[in-house]
């Protein structure tokens, strides 16, 4: 059965099979059972689950030996050919319902690609990420989720954070691990057979739901705008979650368009543009309000690749359709958070609904966003936003923002909760002018009514206090409950 896995059809040109470290005394603290149903492995006890995801056990019927990938990248958009998965692993793989799903490690031991890293993860790395996976799902962002922390005996040195300290092996569940840096490296060897076998794989695999092209003109060009397409609303759905990735390098970029790899991360305390995550990133490049330019910045580099390949295929358009599309996105989600649709006149009524079906509902408790790409193709984006309704609400985004930069007291989440709380129970807010206020009277009504407990779900935050509060109940006193606590 292992020889049906997706990735062993592309070749050892693109990972390099490894073993996993051999770690000492591990321990499980946390194991997503969500999932674990969904992947058919929830009836494994603990200490299966330890050996699986602890000793890297292959599972039964799927990758014999794990596979660390190939792929160069820009980093702070400065190239690098000495990449690759220098900590973590491809472990195993599933298809449902034609979509892949991946496990992938973070921590697992030295690779071939390690450089001069240990290849091992921190604890607190790891509880970080699984905070960031579970609070973007609720977010509605397309992310990959944390499946599994074992952690390890070993003491590990760090220089950002106080040593020695805790060392633990994650895994997470991802839609694939296919980054635009993949798709670079085979440019750097200039083979366009490996860029061909990898857009291909990435259509099966990401995209099952779109036509077969006829010919490979059509066939780059519906990849190429269908990966545009899915990073404009990741993007979008970032910047509506108050969310600074902190290192958008091509290498953390997956073309599937689903986010990965939470290092350096923090939502934003108050809103302000300007405002980085990454302690290193001296000149503010991947600041919040430079996320936009730097999406669009790694897609030129996938454009980059694909007009090598094929030179015929037209892809001149990406900057102006990009920026219409996250324009799109980005209203549609920030209103479907709000739970307020745009008033529009009859004529717009089509527009409107197409408009409303791009972003998923912020009230189900649901964490996998819309991925059909059929439904975000057929969408006239372009339509929506030279409508008379979508100049109105532009006009309330650019108030609600105004607001909030004038105060930097003002929390970025409490914002939405304190409008949802106006606009569904009538509250009083501190945080919005009246002009703000006046707008969305007059431009939007409710989607629905909305009880209590989705009012509520919105009350979290994870600004970096909160996340190291969590953190000083586990280090300090091994007190897991208040994490267990912030999942439920």
């Amino acid at each position: 059965m292992t020889q049906t896995l997706p990735i062993l059809d592309l070749g050892t040109e693109f990972f390099a099979p490894v073993a996993g470290g051999a770690f000492s005394d591990p321990v499980l603290r946390y194991r997503n059972q969500k999932q674990a149903v969904f992947l058919g492995l929830d009836k494994m006890t603990d200490n299966e689950w330890v050996q699986h995801f602890g000793n890297f056990q292959p599972l039964e019927n799927n990758l014999p030996q794990p596979l660390a990938m190939k792929y160069h990248g820009h980093q702070f958009q400065h190239y690098n050919s000495e990449l690759g998965d220098g900590r973590g692993f491809v472990f195993a793989q599933f298809l449902k319902n034609q979509h892949l799903f991946e496990l992938g490690t973070k921590g697992s031991g030295q690779t071939p690609y390690s450089r001069r890293g240990d290849g091992r993860l921190t604890l607190k790395g790891a509880v970080r990420e699984l905070l960031a996976t579970d609070y973007l799902a609720k977010q509605k962002v397309l992310t990959s989720h944390t499946f599994s922390i074992v952690e390890t005996a070993e003491k590990l040195v760090r220089h950002d954070e106080p040593s020695p300290t805790r060392s633990a092996v994650l895994f997470r569940l991802s839609r694939g691990h296919i980054r635009i840096g993949n798709f670079q490296r085979a440019l750097f060897y200039q083979n366009k057979e490996n860029i061909f076998k990898l857009m291909d794989y990435s259509l099966k695999n990401f995209y099952p739901e779109l036509p077969a092209a006829s010919d490979q003109r059509t066939k780059t060009e519906m990849f190429f705008n269908s990966v545009s397409l899915r990073l404009a609303d990741l993007c979008a759905s970032y910047m509506v979650a108050g969310f600074v990735h902190g290192v958008l390098n091509t290498d953390n970029m997956n073309v599937s368009g689903e986010s990965f790899d939470y290092g350096p991360y923090r939502f934003l305390p108050y809103y302000d543009p300007y405002f980085t995550a990454a302690y290193f990133d001296h000149e503010g490049l991947y600041s919040f309000g430079r996320q936009p330019p730097s999406f669009l910045w790694n897609l030129t580099q996938l454009r980059e690749v694909l007009n090598f390949a094929e030179p015929t295929a037209d892809l001149s358009h990406l900057n102006n359709t990009f920026a219409l599309q996250f324009n799109v996105f980005f209203t549609s989600r920030f209103f479907k958070k709000l739970n307020l649709k745009p008033n529009s006149v009859s004529s717009e009524i089509d527009l409107l609904n197409s408009f409303l079906n791009l972003s998923p509902d912020y009230y189900s408790p649901s964490e996998f966003p819309v991925l059909n790409m059929n439904l975000m193709n057929k969408a006239p984006i372009k339509e929506i936003s030279q409508s008379l309704f979508f100049a109105n609400i532009q006009k309330i985004i650019e108030s609600f923002f105004q607001d909030l930069y004038q105060n930097k007291s003002r929390n970025f989440e409490t914002a939405f909760l304190q409008m949802l709380n106006w606009t569904q129970n009538n509250l009083p807010t501190t945080y919005f002018s009246d002009e703000t206020l006046n707008l969305i009277h007059e431009h939007t009504i409710l989607l629905r009514q909305l009880n209590e407990t989705q009012i509520k779900s919105r009350e979290q935050n994870l600004v970096i206090d909160e996340i190291e509060k969590i953190w000083d109940h586990i280090d300090t006193n091994d007190d897991w409950t208040w994490i267990n606590h912030r999942l439920s």
